[in-house]
Formats: structure tokens, sequence, C-alpha cells
């Protein structure tokens, strides 16, 4: 199953593609405009968009060199749905970042085979890189940190906790787990410097850091 992105402003379309998706087990969530769909990516993180490039608005195109330039959403796969079939039109949505190109009419049985071709090439490519939590979203294969969208630069200690909260949200870590996992029981290290990590990670990481809990007494969380 996979999570899917709707932008298309034809309703009955719009319905269409709904059902086939649903009907073939992924989770589907549609908008008749790119504004929305900006909006709805902050909440509904998507596998792959579906995306029609005459858009009332904000223009499919328009959106689409948005979602790239941002590094939260860069990585998604992005099949455009048009009416438009020139070769012009073709090559500059693709240059511009778009994984494939289908023009209308299409067939469904064909939609959803490119859904899966695409999809099953991406999961390989990433290798599970990207791990996300809330506005947080670790690289972890290229040690990169992006909080709202904006890469953060952090020290390999704060990567390494930040990472272990991220991996294990909710959990309770104590000083001493911390300490053992991050710094290996250095003896010249203390709870204090655990604490200073925590902090600095905190201020970096902007209104995002807030989701580290401390628990008094005990340790901190991510929540």
């Amino acid at each position: 199953m996979a999570k899917i992105l709707l932008v298309e402003d034809e309703d009955a379309l719009r319905e269409i593609v709904t059902f086939n998706m649903q009907n073939a087990g992924h989770a589907i969530v549609g908008t008749d405009n790119a504004n929305d769909a900006l909006m709805i990516l902050e909440d509904f993180l998507p596998d792959l968009i579906l995306l029609d490039i005459m858009l009332p608005g904000l223009k499919g195109d328009q959106f689409l060199t948005l979602i790239r330039a941002n590094a939260k959403f860069a990585e998604i796969a992005v099949i455009v749905i048009s009416a438009k079939s020139s070769e012009k039109d073709i090559v500059r949505v693709l240059e511009a970042g778009a994984d494939d190109y289908l023009t209308k009419p299409f067939s469904m049985k064909v939609l959803l085979t490119k859904i899966m071709v695409i999809l099953k090439r991406s999961r390989v490519e990433k290798v599970d890189s990207f791990i996300n939590y809330e506005q947080i979203a670790i690289d972890e294969n290229n040690h990169k940190v992006y909080a709202a969208g904006q890469e953060i630069t952090l020290t390999n200690k704060e990567f390494a906790l930040l990472l272990l909260f991220v991996k294990y949200p909710r959990r309770v870590f104590t000083r001493n787990q911390l300490l053992t996992t991050i710094w290996g029981y250095d003896a010249e290290v203390f709870s204090r410097t655990v604490d200073s990590h925590i902090s600095t990670l905190r201020k970096k990481l902007g209104e995002s850091g807030q989701a580290i809990k401390s628990i008094p007494k005990i340790g901190y969380k991510v929540e």
C-alpha cells in the first residue's frame, strides 16, 4: 500500500482515480488545487503525487518546482497527468523534476502500473535513508537533518542524539542510557554533558526542538 496525493481539478476524473487507487489498496487524498496540496503535504506525507499541470491558481509546474526545492518533499515521486501532449511540454515537466508523464485520457491499468514501477524503484534507491518525525526529517545515509524544510547543521553527537530519539519516538531514555549509547561511557563525560547537548540541539531545531521533552530526574524523549 502507498500513500498518494492527487492534485486534479476535474471532479469526475479525481473521483475515478480515487476509486481505482482505493480498490488497489492505496491510501489517497485528493484536492482540486495546488495551494491546498501544499498544506496537505505537511500532515499527509505521501509516497507519490499525481499532479495535473493546468490547475486554478498555483499551476502544477510551479507546485512541482516548490516541492523539489524543499528538502522535506524533494524525494517524493511525482507522476504528471495532463491533457498537454506536445514533446515540448513533456520534456519541460520532466526536466522540472517529474518522475513520469501521462497524457489524458489514460488507462487506469497503465497508471497503476506506472505507480507500481516508480514506487518499487524509489524504495530500492532510498533504502529507507530518510526518517521523518513531525517537522523533522533525517537523511541518515548523507548525515543531514532538516527542520521545517530547512537544513540544520549538527555536530556528530547532536546528530546521533536526534537520530536515536526519532527512531524511537515516545520512548524515554535515561541520561545513563544516552551516555552509554552516544558517548560509550567516556570517563570524561557526565550527565550535565547530556543536558548541554540536548539544550543546544533544541535551539538549533527551533520550534521543532520543542518535541524533545525533559522527564524530570530521569532523562528525555521525543513526543
